[in-house]
């Protein structure tokens, strides 16, 4: 047994908890730039306490998933305003802009220097300037992952800058931030942290301190999720339990990996307009149930098997049930919840080779639990998009 955990050095999670982020940044420098999602006017009460503690905030908004044209952008207002440490006030786009642009301050070159896939995939040499992440949304984990998931408009995919210096300094998880989301956006984001509970669980990767940080995320996301959807800020519990299980599910994948799912998912977010959750949702019964059949044909005793089996009997509720049965919950939870379909996304049967291609040279796709063939990744994108 080998494996490798390094998660942020501090995490602070509570309703109230965005209260301190003031003497939080203050302790860390006087000069921050607060990158922020599109709405930037929900950041006004965050940069009104980085004021009243004293430190100088140049807000840098990203508009939609972060770009390398957006990185370069943000170092460059960074090094304008002589910022001395970066705050990510936002959902995972805003979170993946803050840390990439926190370790390119430091790091000389271009972000494409150190980007996989697509990039030249060099090693970061030295720590990010000092992050401090602040999520909006319960679902991607950003705030305790190690990479950060940038697109290329040129390269129409998104790959990841990945390296232990992309983990925040603080994380500060504060789940009335997520009261107000409206129920697509909190389907769309539910649905991602419950795919990074999943994939994690069964991937080969992992291990022992990872498994009961997915245990745990799946069973509240189970009980929470269509409660966050169809009662919003009513039942703050259930954002409670969303907010907890997300991070636990970033937690996991930055020392376990993920799968299919997340390996299909770096294509289609850049060649389309899609919302990543949308993506994982659309994806998630099918992987699984593509992965199960492969287990049950060529790797009958695979451990990953019987870990579907536990997926089941947590998500279901039942002792009893079936690695299928978790295939029948998940199918049944993306039908019943408020998100897009593939096709709603501009996914069609001609984009499949194209897709297949592309995702079997994902990084995520190296954890599945056993290879995928091309045949069995095609059937899995035409029975998305029928």
């Amino acid at each position: 047994m080998r494996f490798e955990f390094a998660t942020v050095p501090r995490i602070i999670f509570g309703r109230g908890a965005c209260g301190e982020i003031g003497a939080l940044v203050a302790g860390l420098g006087r000069r921050a730039l607060v990158v922020t999602g599109r709405n930037v006017r929900r950041a006004e009460p965050l940069l009104e306490l980085l004021r009243k503690a004293g430190v100088q905030a140049q807000v840098f908004p990203v508009a939609g998933e972060p770009t390398t044209d957006d990185i370069a952008r943000g170092v460059d207002a960074a090094r304008g305003a002589a910022t001395d440490c970066v705050v990510a006030f936002g959902g995972g786009s805003a979170i993946d802009a803050a840390k990439a642009t926190a370790a390119m301050l430091t790091n000389p070159g271009d972000v494409l220097d150190y980007l996989e896939v697509i990039g030249r995939g060099q090693t970061l040499a030295w720590p990010s300037l000092p992050c401090i992440a602040v999520p909006t949304t319960a679902g991607t984990g950003a705030e305790a992952t190690r990479n950060a998931v940038l697109a290329s408009p040129t390269a129409r995919v998104k790959a990841s800058l990945r390296s232990p210096y992309l983990l925040p300094h603080i994380a500060v998880i504060d789940p009335a931030l997520t009261d107000d989301l409206p129920p697509d956006l909190t389907a769309t984001t539910g649905l991602d942290a419950l795919t990074q509970l999943i994939e994690p669980y069964v991937s080969i990767r992992a291990n022992p301190m990872t498994d009961p940080l997915c245990v745990d995320g799946m069973r509240r996301a189970a009980h929470a999720l269509r409660r966050a959807v169809d009662h919003g800020a009513r039942d703050t519990a259930a954002r409670d339990d969303m907010a907890l299980a997300s991070l636990f599910g970033g937690i996991a994948l930055a020392n376990a990996g993920l799968g299919a799912v997340h390996g299909f998912a770096a294509p289609i977010g850049g060649m389309f307009h899609a919302p990543h959750g949308a993506v994982c949702a659309a994806l998630l019964p099918l992987v699984m149930e593509t992965n199960i059949r492969a287990l049950r044909e060529r790797a009958a005793d695979h451990l990953a098997l019987r870990r579907y089996e536990e997926v089941a009997r947590i998500l279901t509720g039942v002792p009893t049930a079936t690695a299928e049965d978790a295939v029948r919950w998940t199918r049944e939870l993306v039908s019943a919840l408020p998100v897009p379909s593939l096709r709603a996304c501009g996914v069609t049967v001609s984009d499949i080779p194209t897709v297949v291609a592309a995702a079997a040279k994902a990084s995520s796709m190296k954890a599945n639990p056993l290879p995928l063939t091309t045949a069995e990744l095609t059937g899995i994108l035409q029975a998305a998009c029928a």
